[in-house]
C-alpha cells in the first residue's frame, strides 16, 4: 500500500471538487469539499478519513474504496488508480459491461467503408454499423460471435478461421475468471461445451492468445469470397473490444464493399 501517494491523491481530489448543494454553506471560503463532507458522503467516520489523508490509516477495504470513489466522483481511470494505491484488487461487476459509450457508437457511424462492431467480454455484439450488418447479417438476432463461430458455423474460409477460434476461447476463459457470478456467461460456456467438440478441445488445451491484426477470407452468401483485414482494439475501461474489418485498397473486395455501402473508393 502506497500510503503517502494515497493520502496525496485523496487530498488532491477532495480539493478539486465543488461542494454539492446539500452541503454548500454561505460561509464557505475555501474551494473543494471539507474532510467531514467527504466522510459523510462516504458513510465513514471523520477520524478514519482524516487518518487516510494523513497517511497513517490502515489499508482500506474494497468497500471503503468504492465509497470514497463515489464520494469524490472519480472517473473510471481514477477509481482504478485509487485501488492500485491502496494495494487492493479492483472488484469485478457480476456481468460483463454492456453499455457502449456515445463516442464509440459515433465512431462506428463515421467509418462507412469499414465494418465495425463492439463486443463484450462474452462476445456479445453490443453495437455495429451498417457494413458490419451487411457482412455478417443477423447481428441483431444472432448477436454472439462465439456462438456463431462454434455452433452456427458461419461460412468463413480457412484463412483466419482457426485463429479466431483460439482467440475466442482464450478471451472467454479470462472472462469466466473475471465474472464468476455471471449467469449469462455460464450459460454461454455450457452451450458451447455441449455443442462444439472443437470448443471443448480448445478449452482443455488452455492456450493463451491475444487479438490483434489478422487477415481472413470470408465467404459471403451474396457477395462471394472476400479478403479482409481484421483489427481488434480493446476498450480497457469497459472490458470491451472494437473490431474493424477493412479491405486492402484497390482490391476487388474494396470495390464490392464500396458498391454495397454506396461509397466511392478513392
Amino acid at each position: 500500500m502506497a500510503r503517502d501517494e494515497l493520502a496525496r491523491f485523496l487530498r488532491d481530489r477532495r480539493e478539486q471538487l465543488h461542494a454539492p448543494t446539500t452541503v454548500t454553506s454561505p460561509q464557505r471560503r475555501t474551494p473543494g469539499l471539507r474532510r467531514e463532507e467527504v466522510a459523510d458522503l462516504a458513510n465513514m467516520s471523520l477520524d478514519y478519513y482524516v487518518r487516510l489523508e494523513q497517511a497513517r490509516g490502515p489499508r482500506p477495504s474494497p468497500q471503503i474504496l468504492d465509497a470514497l470513489a463515489g464520494a469524490l466522483r472519480l472517473e473510471p481511470a481514477e477509481r482504478i488508480h485509487l485501488f492500485t494505491l491502496a494495494g487492493q484488487n479492483l472488484p469485478s461487476p457480476e456481468n460483463p459491461p454492456r453499455e457502449v459509450t456515445p463516442h464509440v457508437t459515433d465512431l462506428l457511424r463515421r467509418l462507412p467503408l469499414t465494418a465495425a462492431l463492439v463486443t463484450s467480454a462474452a462476445y456479445d455484439v453490443l453495437a455495429f454499423n451498417p457494413l458490419a450488418q451487411a457482412l455478417f447479417s443477423d447481428l441483431d438476432t444472432r448477436p454472439n460471435l462465439a456462438r456463431r463461430r462454434f455452433l452456427d458455423r458461419d461460412q468463413v474460409l480457412t484463412d483466419g478461421h482457426e485463429d479466431f477460434a483460439e482467440i475466442a476461447v482464450s478471451r472467454l476463459r479470462a472472462s469466466a475468471d473475471r465474472y464468476p457470478r455471471s449467469q449469462h456467461l455460464h450459460d454461454l460456456l455450457t452451450q458451447l461445451t455441449a455443442g462444439s467438440p472443437e470448443f471443448r478441445a480448445l478449452w482443455t488445451g488452455n492456450q493463451v492468445r491475444l487479438p490483434g491484426h489478422r487477415t481472413k477470407s470470408m465467404l459471403h452468401p451474396e457477395l462471394g469470397p472476400l479478403r479482409v483485414n481484421c483489427d481488434v482494439i480493446p476498450i480497457a475501461d469497459a472490458d470491451q473490444q472494437i473490431v474493424f474489418i477493412t479491405p486492402d485498397p484497390d482490391t476487388p473486395t474494396a470495390h464490392i464493399l464500396s458498391q454495397l455501402t454506396r461509397v466511392e473508393v478513392p
